[in-house]
């Protein structure tokens, strides 16, 4: 990540207009229990979406945030909170969102509402169950050393469509226990990458990307691990319920406290949709431990979703239930939502937990232009695993005994194997560079460390950039994977 990049995101969270009908006479400045100078009335933040992704690339766009503290007496936490975002990235991933928050809007109850409409043009797909699907990076690196091997950059992509609608709302029973409900649809588009659109205005014929390949999402219909009905996406409405406990004493950046969910989600699905019918139970646990006031903070989450029943679509597997979406999505396992430094949606199973161990240290704080700043660092620990394994017999509609040798014979016999490409050797698709069916892989461990820098104002406005690197090669070829998005990850 140059520094010219990181230097323009922090000058445009810097970029902050107060509404001349906010301000108001002078008041004696107030401060919080731990000095920091208290906010009151409006505050709107305008940032040009200037972000990377080791997933998604370089993003550009515009975003803003619309805070409102009152008197300030709910201070860092806002009574409302509107935020729109519309932006786009180089590997044609796009987000164009808008979400609304409060606590005060219902007395007594929170309420968030979400539109989102979600394009990703190359997303993710590394087969089912983790490290039971095998990675090999120079199938689709055109600049590996093993160049016989490369197929296509687009090797483990896939094309999605998302277009989400939906609102929570939360009430409390007693204490720091709440109650939470919510509903909403969600519509995925499913399809093949699209390399006409991609190779679109390329002259150089190396940086195209090749036509005469499949990828995996194609092998994957062909060998009958993916139905014709599940590889064009669906209409998913669902209905969610569950029970919190909060006790963090705000929700952005967290000093002490602790936060735990349990909910169950219900998706439907029609038609010829209809046998993705699936109930899931997510359980959370996070704690936020002060080591020193409130500028070292231990922080940790664990957290798991499982299915209890039905079935789940592969692409719905990528997506981690929220009983609020802070961010735009969710998706994991693996990527700079879930498990930073390892792959995006690296891990697509029925169930899976995971963990994310951080120290946060706020290193120095400072006010521009009447708004206040904190500089942080926070390096973390990132863990995940399969708990539940797609199974694979089901989906051959075979014996478990009979699944390996069904493979076997599914994979010698794709109709396409790597296409030729700048003359380049053509290999053969061999079983045991596709799966590994053991027990062993499919419950080990996947493992990323890093360091994050977080840049905020006034505690809500967060710019985030996280380095991560992962600790095993099958999880990621990179050892540099630099996320920069808004907000701590939990």
């Amino acid at each position: 990540m140059k520094a010219k990049h990181l230097f323009a995101a922090a000058l445009a969270l810097a970029i902050t207009l107060t509404p001349a009908s906010a301000k108001k006479p002078k008041k004696e400045q107030q401060y919080d229990a731990n000095g920091n100078k208290i906010k009151t009335g409006w505050t709107f933040g305008v940032l040009p979406s200037i972000a990377f992704d080791a997933d998604t690339g370089f993003q550009g766009g515009l975003l803003g945030n619309l805070y409102y503290y009152g008197d300030g007496s709910t201070y860092p936490e806002y009574l409302h909170n509107i935020y729109a975002e519309a932006s786009y990235s180089t590997k044609n991933n796009g987000t164009f969102r808008m979400y609304y928050d409060s606590p005060a809007l219902i007395k007594n109850h929170r309420l968030t509402l979400d539109a989102s409409y979600l394009t990703d043009a190359m997303n993710d797909f590394f087969g089912f169950n983790g490290y039971q699907s095998i990675y090999n990076n120079a199938w689709r690196d055109s600049k590996a050393d093993d160049i016989t091997g490369y197929s296509t950059r687009a090797f483990y992509k896939y094309k999605r469509t998302l277009l989400r609608v939906c609102g929570d709302i939360e009430g409390k029973i007693v204490g720091n226990l709440k109650w939470n409900a919510g509903l909403g649809v969600q519509w995925y588009g499913i399809d093949d990458v699209n390399y006409e659109n991609l190779n679109k205005g390329k002259k150089d014929e190396s940086k195209k990307l090749p036509t005469d390949t499949q990828n995996l999402f194609m092998k994957y219909q062909e060998w009958g691990l993916i139905d014709a009905n599940e590889a064009n996406g669906s209409v998913q409405p669902y209905v969610r319920g569950g029970l919190t406990f909060d006790s963090r004493d705000f929700r952005s950046a967290p000093s002490k406290g602790i936060y735990a969910e349990a909910y169950l989600t219900y998706a439907a699905a029609f038609g010829e949709d209809s046998e993705y019918n699936n109930l899931h139970l997510n359980l959370t646990f996070s704690q936020f431990v002060p080591l020193y006031k409130d500028r070292i903070v231990f922080a940790y989450r664990i957290a798991a979703q499982n299915l209890l029943a039905g079935k789940t679509p592969f692409y719905a597997n990528t997506s981690i239930n929220s009983l609020f979406y802070k961010r735009a999505i969710y998706e994991g396992l693996g990527g700079g939502n879930s498990l930073r430094g390892i792959l995006r949606n690296r891990i697509n199973s029925d169930g899976y937990a995971y963990a994310n161990i951080e120290f946060r240290f706020k290193i120095v704080s400072f006010e521009i232009a009447r708004q206040m700043f904190t500089v942080g660092l926070n390096p973390f620990f990132d863990l995940g695993m399969v708990t539940q394994g797609i199974d694979f017999a089901e989906r051959l509609g075979v014996d478990e005994d009979d699944v390996e040798a069904t493979l076997k014979a599914a994979v010698a016999s794709t109709s396409t194997t790597f296409g030729s490409y700048d003359s380049r050797a053509v290999a053969q698709d061999v079983y045991e560079d596709y799966f590994d069916l053991s027990k062993s892989a499919l419950y080990r461990p996947h493992m990323a460390a890093g360091c994050g820098l977080k840049v905020s104002m006034n505690s809500n406005f967060i710019l985030s950039v996280d380095w991560a690197a992962p600790l095993n090669k099958q999880d990621n070829n990179k050892l540099a994977n630099i996320y920069i998005k808004m907000g701590y990850l939990f």
